[in-house]
């Protein structure tokens, strides 16, 4: 995920004040975890294209396909089940709020790391 300073940083404010996030510098990029797991992300494609990475879960992922902003995560031809990519310019606050409350909801269900 390469690195985009401006929307990590726009992630991060949005992410304040939540407990049990972290940074860890992974695929070129910066990903934010809760408790131990993977929640989100930005990423600047070599197209130029800014995205934000959301991992929602595999039970969420039609229904946010259906949303033309939203594309699967693919990771070279391999699709990252349950996590989405939502383009910079369709994702506003509220909707960067709205795609961060259903992220934490689904990665806070999951099992602790062990």
């Amino acid at each position: 995920m390469p690195q985009d300073a401006a929307l990590t940083d726009r992630m991060r404010r949005a992410l304040a004040g939540h407990a049990g996030i972290t940074e860890k510098r992974m695929m070129g990029g910066t990903i934010f975890l809760l408790n131990g797991h993977m929640l989100s992300g930005a990423r600047q494609e070599k197209t130029g294209t800014r995205r934000f990475m959301f991992r929602i879960g595999k039970a969420q992922e039609a229904e946010a396909l259906r949303n033309p902003a939203v594309r699967t995560l693919m990771q070279g031809a391999r699709k990252m089940g349950g996590y989405i990519l939502v383009a910079h310019d369709d994702c506003p606050d509220p909707a960067l709020q709205d795609w961060l409350d259903r992220a934490l909801q689904h990665v806070a269900s999951l099992p602790p790391k062990t």
